[in-house]
């Protein structure tokens, strides 16, 4: 019993010198942030993350993104096939025709004008509604760096540039599903444009040589042409041979201006009308009907809805052409569903069912069921 009385006071003497010790120990003292350490909330996640956009640029970006104000045209479309409701303004409006085939979401959204096109990006309108980036997709010009960096000092908000031509819009949509954390859609929207991507590479190995010659006209009068090299003659050059070679390529969506004379000399085996053109009154005009195309009757207006399918603006689209401009030029070696390929676009890039009439009033100045 005394063995254990003992054992007793041995123990207390210990724990009080020990409580002892942690009274006069100095309080401790959470650890410093690394000065170049992001920002965090409570929980310790992030507010902000550094991006290196496709113009060299390295810029502070929210972690997590809830409102986007497209640049223009291009980036919108981008943005409505892989985050609309993230959206908060819209270069420009869809008519009621066109409205049908797009996100809810978007339809109603104010209108904020562009940065490059029409050059009417209203600075105070999107400072009033609040975006946290302003992003911009699409070719870049010389002074993209400038132009960056100058819509952030008018709106104080970050911006970026992604670039995306033809080739590299696969890769575009996963960087921006980085961004905005949508890296699921980003992936399936990138796989379905390596598909068709790669699958009009096979097409046009098989073709070789053997392109077929083509303009493709625009405007009122079908007096402009998308001349060869541009930016906005993408599909058509990898398509055709593409006989509009000008000294100077418009970069601008209304192409460089011609005249009937040049387009007899031309003379191609197709034309491709844009949307709104004379392409329903060729036929019957003696000034236009002599070309080849017209007499043979390989003359084709481009399909619209909710954007023109081979450009104007030259974005994610010009899939829809290289489906479409493939199946009716090399019918015999390009021997795919088109209405399927289609169908699954308008899923994926704007929600929207399209159905076998939908299909048909799209494609009717077409001619798509000639096989």
């Amino acid at each position: 019993m005394k063995k254990l009385t003992a054992l007793i006071l041995a123990l207390a003497l210990c724990l009080g010198i020990l409580a002892s010790c942690a009274k006069d120990a100095p309080e401790a003292t959470p650890p410093a942030s690394s000065p170049d350490a992001p920002p965090s909330d409570e929980l310790g996640t992030p507010e902000t993350v550094s991006f290196t956009d496709s113009a060299g640029r390295v810029v502070e970006l929210p972690a997590n993104i809830s409102k986007i104000s497209p640049s223009g045209a291009l980036a919108q479309m981008f943005l409505i096939a892989i985050a609309p409701d993230l959206l908060v303004t819209v270069a420009s409006e869809y008519s009621d025709k066109d409205a049908v085939y797009v996100p809810r979401e978007v339809v109603g959204l104010p209108v904020v004008g562009q940065f490059y096109g029409s050059d009417d990006l209203n600075y105070e309108s999107i400072a009033a509604i609040g975006p946290e980036i302003v992003i911009d997709v699409g070719e870049p010009k010389n002074t993209i760096a400038e132009d960056m960096d100058s819509i952030t000092e008018n709106l104080a908000i970050p911006s970026v540039h992604v670039t995306a031509t033809l080739e590299s819009t696969p890769e575009a949509f996963r960087t921006l599903g980085k961004i905005l954390g949508r890296e699921e859609k980003g992936e399936a929207l990138a796989l379905f444009c390596e598909k068709i991507l790669a699958r009009t590479n096979d097409t046009m190995e098989k073709v070789g040589d053997d392109k077929v010659t083509a303009l493709y006209l625009l405007g009122d009068a079908g007096l402009n042409v998308l001349a060869k090299t541009s930016f906005h003659s993408e599909v058509l050059d990898k398509l055709t041979d593409n006989l509009a070679a000008v000294d100077e390529p418009s970069s601008r969506g209304s192409g460089n201006e011609t005249d009937l004379e040049q387009i007899s000399l031309w003379n191609p085996e197709v034309i491709i009308f844009a949307p709104g053109s004379v392409y329903a009154d060729v036929a019957g005009d003696p000034t236009w009907s002599g070309l080849d195309a017209i007499k043979n009757g390989r003359y084709y207006e481009v399909p619209q809805g909710p954007y023109n399918w081979m450009g104007s603006p030259p974005s994610i689209n010009r899939y829809l052409g290289m489906l479409w401009l493939t199946y009716i030029l090399y019918a015999d070696v390009a021997p795919f569903d088109l209405y399927e390929d289609v169908r699954e676009y308008y899923s994926l890039f704007y929600g929207y069912d399209l159905t076998p009439e939908d299909f048909r009033a799209l494609t009717a100045p077409s001619l798509v069921y000639f096989r």
